[in-house]
């Protein structure tokens, strides 16, 4: 039995610190090439988020190339009883994004380390500079759609009664005031609450202890499919893994997100 059995999708230092030995954990570090060499948590390997994006105009946030994401899961070890916990150091952005490429490849034994490095060093816990060697070469994955909505996929459900479409980018962004793209302004129908919002930086960036019922008077609930997005589905990365923590059962990242929705001709747009 793996020793992070029982636990919630979202832990805490402690629960963490007490398990860094244990055998099937892939510690995920998505900070930054210098903040992982300045001191991450002990046993942790460095991922650049830049490698969980694909990373090309106009919608850079789309899902990596099957071979790349084989690349990456290869040299951190991806094995069917591995447990991912993965930590960032800006509130769960990069991390929710890890997530979400592990339920893309069908993993789904993973946790997020509430408030990342603030809440690991905040803790007054000890840091590494040891970087670990990488597990091994390129292994093959399945790539599973259910995940991921798709423009297509949006469009088409676009006014059903049981979705919802969590606009996690910033107020701006959302009325069309700050436009990132051919178009300004969001999604018909999307509920705006802008990512950070739902951290709490009074508790190192742990998510807000008060999150269900905000989701809920905005009209994010359990009972509805979940579809949430930013510009490039970073920001969302943190919205989705907050609806997953929840227990939401329908839960999708929007990948091509405005930098898609935005720039695309035949997309409906309201501001």
């Amino acid at each position: 039995m793996s020793a992070f059995s029982g636990l919630p999708l979202v832990i805490e230092p402690a629960d963490l610190a007490a398990r860094l030995d244990a055998p099937d954990l892939i510690l995920v570090d998505l900070t930054s090439a210098a903040r992982y060499a300045e001191g991450h948590i002990p046993g942790a390997r460095f991922v650049d988020p830049k490698r969980t994006q694909l990373g090309q105009p106009p919608a850079p946030g789309l899902l990596p190339a099957t071979a790349d994401l084989e690349t990456l899961f290869g040299e951190l070890g991806q094995r069917t009883d591995a447990t991912y916990v993965v930590y960032d150091d800006e509130g769960g952005g990069w991390a929710g994004r890890f997530i979400w490429l592990l339920d893309v490849i069908g993993h789904r034994r993973y946790h997020y380390l509430n408030g990342g490095l603030h809440a690991w060093l905040a803790d007054g816990r000890e840091t590494s500079t040891q970087v670990p060697d990488a597990a091994g070469g390129p292994l093959p994955l399945v790539i599973h759609d259910e995940p991921t909505a798709t423009r297509e996929y949006l469009q088409a459900r676009l006014g059903a009664a049981d979705l919802a479409i969590w606009d996690a980018r910033g107020p701006g962004e959302y009325a069309g005031t700050k436009v990132l793209a051919a178009k300004g302004g969001h999604i018909p129908g999307a509920v705006n609450f802008e990512w950070t919002a739902g951290m709490d930086p009074q508790r190192a960036l742990r998510i807000r202890e008060d999150i269900a019922e905000i989701l809920q008077s905005l009209g994010i609930t359990p009972d509805k499919e979940i579809v949430t997005h930013c510009q490039t589905h970073h920001r969302s990365g943190f919205t989705y893994l907050v609806a997953k923590a929840l227990g939401y059962p329908r839960v999708k990242g929007y990948a091509g997100s405005w930098s898609e929705w935005g720039n695309h001709p035949d997309t409906p747009v309201e501001a």
